[in-house]
């Protein structure tokens, strides 16, 4: 306790949506009790009208549902070299699904705003306390105004086509795209808009990128999601037959639309694309790839994976080491055997 489980990625067909007793947990604190009050979401702070929004109103309001890869910003942290501290996750701290909710601005729309609204904070039901200062605290992040008033960010409330589950934030979660799924926040309690930089110490002790060993310098907090890619199938150190491999896997990223995934299947000398399999109008899921190798040659291959977004983006031969391991995206890599 807390209970954290990676999704077993490379043990299940690739697709559009990840089955429910696939999909990843990151827990900070053990699960909430709910009850009846836990059926609502207040927003109050810096707005014209504090209101409270019951599941059953958010069920009448226009909504909006989008496919979100929610990928654990720790995600392949086992990989960094030299280790860091945190859960070593492998590539499982990801997955995706169709979530169904109300716009975030929608309801800011009901309150209003007041001029002095900078950021705005979300609050879930789970608490607990933390080994590196005193106190209870809840889980607590906030978003600047901008990216709260964007039209795709949600308080969802269904999880493909069903209630969401309790594990994953039942009733109400946060859907935050693009951004790692520190933000979006579970078992919403509370939205507070402030007039000032939140200071909770999951905004600014966690899910911060520190460069340095044993100083703060270069901070920078952990926001949008990394272009990346990982290997489905073969699997690491897995024997094959000469003839046809269906090589496949995911892709994804916050910023744009993957364009390309290149395949190198000789190490890194040379380069191949992969096809790609988009969702149709669904900009923040990830991309399906596959490639179908010959081979006829026996011997030991070191196969890489890197993806291409539209901003230029592309995987690194090496992830930006950072203190607490957020943020890892370099180059796919597995090797097999074919005998």
């Amino acid at each position: 306790m807390p209970e954290n489980q990676e999704s077993p990625i490379h043990f299940f067909s690739p697709a559009a949506v990840t089955p429910e007793g696939f999909f990843y947990i990151r827990n900070h604190f053990p699960y909430p009790v709910l009850s009846e009050e836990s059926l609502a979401v207040t927003i109050d702070g810096e707005v014209r009208n504090s209101m409270t929004f019951h599941y059953r109103d958010l069920l009448s309001m226009p909504s909006k549902e989008i496919a979100v890869a929610l990928e654990c910003s720790g995600n392949k942290r086992a990989r960094f070299k030299p280790k860091v501290y945190g859960i070593q996750w492998e590539e499982g701290a990801i997955s995706q699904g169709m979530w169904k909710g109300v716009p975030l601005r929608d309801l800011l729309y009901y309150t209003g705003l007041q001029p002095t609204a900078r950021e705005v904070v979300f609050a879930g039901r789970d608490c607990g306390t933390r080994t590196d200062m005193a106190g209870t605290y809840p889980y607590a992040r906030s978003l600047p105004l901008d990216k709260a008033l964007h039209p795709d960010t949600l308080v969802a409330y269904e999880l493909n086509g069903q209630p969401i589950p309790y594990k994953h934030g039942y009733p109400l979660r946060l859907i935050v795209p693009q951004w790692y799924a520190m933000a979006s926040v579970k078992w919403l309690r509370s939205i507070t808009v402030l007039d000032a930089r939140f200071t909770g110490p999951f905004q600014v002790v966690d899910y911060v990128y520190e460069p340095g060993t044993d100083s703060d310098e270069g901070k920078i907090p952990v926001t949008l999601v990394h272009v990346n890619s990982t290997i489905q199938f073969p699997l690491d150190r897995s024997l094959h037959d000469t003839g046809t491999i269906q090589i496949c896997g995911i892709a994804w990223t916050g910023t744009g639309l993957i364009t390309s995934v290149e395949l190198s299947l000789n190490g890194g000398e040379s380069w191949v694309r992969a096809d790609l399999h988009r969702m149709p109008n669904q900009p923040y899921a990830w991309i399906l790839w596959t490639y179908r190798w010959d081979v006829s040659q026996l011997g030991e291959y070191t196969i890489l994976c890197r993806a291409r977004d539209s901003y230029g983006n592309i995987q690194p031969a090496a992830a930006s080491w950072n203190k607490k391991g957020y943020g890892y995206n370099a180059i796919s890599r597995i090797h097999v055997k074919v005998e």
